[in-house]
């Protein structure tokens, strides 16, 4: 019997519920948010699915307890009236979320996996290690795995090919400095360097439409929901099932003494490891501006309160 946590189930963590129940990912989904009402509600609309699925889901909310045994804990709260692109502005407010959630579930003796949503997403990742105390391998954040999606999705139109052909990562944070390692992507396992029709290809140009699609759809229904529950329930699958699958997660990094988007295998004990990247000279550079970014941004803003 396995269980999995959602703590905030706003647009983006009642997405990631809904997944979860469809899919038939885990026997037991307990549901925490601070506005009580909304967590019940939700429980109960999936309940009212659960007829219609293929699998069961024993469906909870609202008990902090159910968590002690809990395999994995999806950290979701957010902000939701971002005003701009740059998801550092969602600091001030979500920092408090993991003050007062993380402490809670610590206090159940939950001794599973935490996987964080909420922006900025590096800097809360390393916030809720270091509050929880728990090892690092074992609190990471989706990281740039929804940019890495977006880049597939991009160059999946640019080549009018189906997505899943596109391999490559995006890298670094999950925002304003994220970039994509164009030595890491292949279209149908060929190089991109070496892919038919790429002598003409405007990377800056491919770069921004990557970069700015969480905001486009942020700005066009105030928020983003679907790219991500996708992301994190894939992420939990791997969790659950220890199938050591690699995702571009927000994991620790001791080169750069920071949490920063890069691929690593996930299974059930959290980070297995990194994977190795031969990055050229220019994405090194980058990679390291966007670590610093990061660690600044947490070490100015980020004060921590450790869990009791």
């Amino acid at each position: 019997m396995n269980k999995v946590g959602i703590i905030g189930v706003g647009h983006v963590g009642s997405a990631a519920a809904h997944e979860i129940v469809v899919r038939g990912l885990c026997h037991h989904l307990v549901l925490i948010d601070d506005r009580d009402a909304k967590a019940k509600a939700e429980c109960l609309d999936l309940k009212d699915m659960g007829a219609q699925t293929l699998s069961h889901t024993k469906i909870s909310a609202q008990d902090y307890s159910l968590l002690s045994d809990a395999d994995v804990v999806i950290f979701s709260t957010g902000a939701v009236d971002r005003q701009g692109p740059d998801r550092m502005q969602e600091l001030n407010w979500t920092k408090q979320t993991v003050y007062d959630a993380i402490p809670k579930l610590m206090a159940t003796g939950f001794n599973g996996v935490i996987v964080s949503i909420t922006n900025p997403c590096d800097v809360i990742a390393a916030l809720i290690q270091k509050v929880s105390g728990l090892p690092k391998n074992r609190v990471f954040g989706t990281g740039t795995s929804l940019d890495t999606a977006r880049m597939k999705r991009v160059l999946s139109q640019t080549f009018n090919v189906n997505p899943k052909n596109i391999g490559g990562y995006v890298l670094g944070e999950h925002g304003d400095s994220q970039f994509t390692a164009w030595s890491t992507v292949s279209v149908a396992g060929i190089p991109l360097a070496e892919y038919p029709g790429t002598a003409d290809l405007d990377l800056a140009q491919l770069t921004k439409e990557i970069s700015a699609g969480g905001w486009a759809v942020h700005s066009g229904k105030g928020y983003t929901c679907y790219g991500i529950s996708s992301c994190v329930s894939n992420i939990v699958k791997a969790i659950l099932t220890d199938e050591v699958g690699a995702f571009p997660v927000s994991t620790y990094s001791d080169r750069y003494d920071t949490y920063i988007g890069r691929p690593a295998y996930i299974a059930g004990s959290g980070v297995v490891k990194p994977l190795p990247l031969n990055l050229t000279i220019d994405e090194r550079t980058q990679l390291d501006q966007s670590a610093a970014k990061i660690r600044k941004s947490f070490l100015e803003n980020a004060v921590v309160q450790a869990a009791q």
